[in-house]
C-alpha cells in the first residue's frame, strides 16, 4: 500500500512538473538594437543548442526602446538586446526590465551591470585615440582628449559628430564634466579645424589617406582593418588613466518584465554571456568580451576607464541639442 501511494505521489509530482514546463511559451521574441549581421550567428547557435525558437525583431536601438515603452505590458518582447547602455537605462527606468538573477549579474563586473540590476553588458567597446604611424611621433600623443584643442592639433583631428558612439561619448563628458566644459570643448574643437567624417571607419581611412593625423573612433574598427591588412598604417592608444576619452560603452541585454518565457529568456541571457558567444564577439566583431574567455582581448582595466554610470547615457536629447546649437549636426 505504501509503495502504491509512493508511485501515485511520484506520478502527481511528475505531472505537476510537466505542467509547469508547458505553461511557459517555449519560444522567445527578442527586440534587438544590434544588427542582424553582428548577432544572428549567436541567435542561430542558441536555437540549435537549446531547441528554443527565437523570433528577432531588428531595428535601431532607440527605435526598439521606444517600441517597448509604447507597447508596455502588451509587448510581444521577452528580451531586449541593445547596442548601448543608455537605451537599457531608459527602458529600465520605465520599469520594463525585470531584475536579473544573481547568477547572471555575477558573470560580469559590477561596472557593467545596470544600476537596478535589470541588465548586463554583453560586449564592450572603448573610445580610443587613433593616429598615423608615419606622421605622428610618441611625443605628439596627447595625455587627455581635452588637449586636442591645442594649436599643434589644428586641422589634424578627425571625429564623427553624427555617429551614435560619438554622441554617447559627448553625453558621458556632460555627465562627468558638466555642460559648460563640454560645450567649450566642442566649440574649441570646431574652431581648431577638427574634420568631420560620417563614421568611424571613414576616420581611420582618412588617417591612412593623410587627410588627418589623429582620430576619435571606437577601438574595434582598427582591429577589423588590421585583420584584412596587418600593415594598415594606423595605430591607436588610450589617454591618461580616468580620462573621459577612454569611455567604455557596452551592448547589453535584459529580460522584459511581462515576458511569458522567463526561464527561456534567462537561458538566452546566460548563453550570450557564455564561452561561445563571448569568443564570437572577440574574434568576429572584435569587441571586448565582458566574461573572460580564451581569446585575446579583454576590457581595459577599471583604473584606465572613467567613472561613468552607464545607465545615465540615456540623456541623449540634450547632447543632440548641444551639437545642433554648435553647428555640428
Amino acid at each position: 500500500m505504501n509503495t502504491q501511494r509512493s508511485r501515485l505521489l511520484l506520478l502527481s509530482l511528475s505531472l505537476l512538473w510537466i505542467g509547469c514546463q508547458t505553461a511557459e511559451d517555449p519560444n522567445l521574441t527578442v527586440y534587438s538594437g544590434r544588427s542582424k549581421s553582428l548577432v544572428d550567428p549567436v541567435v542561430e547557435k542558441f536555437s540549435a543548442d537549446t531547441g528554443i525558437k527565437v523570433d528577432v525583431r531588428y531595428g535601431d536601438t532607440a527605435e526598439m526602446a521606444v517600441a517597448l515603452m509604447e507597447e508596455g505590458d502588451q509587448s510581444r518582447a521577452d528580451v531586449f538586446w541593445a547596442q548601448d547602455a543608455g537605451a537599457l537605462g531608459a527602458v529600465a527606468e520605465e520599469g520594463l526590465l525585470a531584475p536579473l538573477p544573481d547568477s547572471l549579474r555575477q558573470k560580469v563586473g559590477s561596472k557593467y551591470v545596470g544600476n537596478l540590476g535589470t541588465w548586463v553588458a554583453t560586449s564592450g567597446r572603448a573610445r580610443t585615440l587613433a593616429y598615423s604611424v608615419d606622421r605622428v611621433s610618441p611625443d605628439q600623443l596627447p595625455s587627455s582628449v581635452f588637449d586636442l584643442t591645442a594649436a599643434e592639433y589644428r586641422g589634424r583631428v578627425g571625429w564623427a559628430p553624427a555617429n551614435g558612439s560619438f554622441q554617447a561619448f559627448v553625453t558621458a563628458m556632460r555627465i562627468v564634466h558638466g555642460d559648460d566644459q563640454t560645450r567649450t570643448w566642442l566649440t574649441d574643437m570646431k574652431a581648431n579645424g577638427a574634420v568631420a567624417f560620417p563614421k568611424n571607419t571613414a576616420i581611420l581611412q582618412g588617417i591612412a589617406n593623410g587627410d588627418v593625423d589623429f582620430g576619435l573612433p571606437n577601438h574595434y574598427y582598427l582591429f577589423r582593418f588590421k585583420s584584412e591588412d596587418p600593415n594598415f598604417p594606423v595605430e591607436q592608444t588610450s589617454f591618461e588613466a580616468g580620462d573621459i576619452g577612454n569611455l567604455v560603452n557596452v551592448a547589453g541585454v535584459g529580460i522584459v518584465t511581462h515576458t511569458d518565457s522567463p526561464v527561456a529568456a534567462a537561458r538566452f541571457v546566460s548563453y550570450v554571456l557564455g564561452n561561445y558567444s563571448q569568443e564570437y564577439f572577440a574574434e568576429e566583431t572584435f569587441e571586448y568580451p565582458v566574461v573572460q574567455v580564451s581569446s585575446e582581448g579583454s576590457l581595459p582595466p577599471d583604473s584606465l576607464v572613467p567613472a561613468v554610470e552607464l545607465d545615465q547615457l540615456q540623456d541623449l536629447q540634450q547632447t543632440l541639442d548641444m551639437l545642433r546649437e554648435i553647428g555640428l549636426l
